[in-house]
């Protein structure tokens, strides 16, 4: 399966980053099968690089796949940005963008409920993420080549 990466730089060795900000899905390094989103993230630098991976699944490692947005995906988001870790290889699943952030925001200071977060939870496009969250993880993918946007 061919997914990306946007960046700033041609990222060759992909390695787990450990920023000051909490992301979805805890540390990692994430991917998307989506190229336009990709090329979103990749727009935010003055420098813009898609690299392209192929993924081959490893049945070995141990997965957490949301096929879509649930209670279980939102408290699972929630718990990632409160900086609690998690156990897995690899987490697949829509994204909270800057909009869906916001919400995740408010849930969690308690200003909106888990009601009021799923009526204002509607992405206008579809979003995707794939963080490859322990090294072995980052050993299922094979840099084929990057390009500016």
């Amino acid at each position: 399966m061919e997914i990306y990466h946007g960046s700033y730089t041609k990222i060759v060795a992909p390695q787990i980053i450990r920023g000051r900000y909490t992301k979805d899905f805890g540390v990692g390094f994430y991917c998307t099968q989506l190229k336009e989103q990709a090329e979103r993230w990749a727009g935010k630098y003055d420098t813009p690089q898609v690299n392209i991976y192929e993924y081959e699944q490893n049945a070995r490692l141990k997965m957490l796949i949301f096929k879509e947005m649930t209670d279980e995906w939102l408290d699972f988001v929630v718990a990632c940005r409160n900086n609690e870790p998690h156990n897995y290889d690899v987490v697949i699943g829509a994204m909270a963008d800057d909009q869906i952030y916001n919400y995740v925001s408010d849930y969690i200071r308690g200003t909106i409920t888990k009601e009021q977060f799923w009526i204002l939870a509607k992405f206008k496009y579809p979003t995707h993420q794939i963080a490859f969250c322990s090294d072995k993880a980052l050993q299922c993918l094979t840099f084929k080549s990057a390009y500016q946007p």
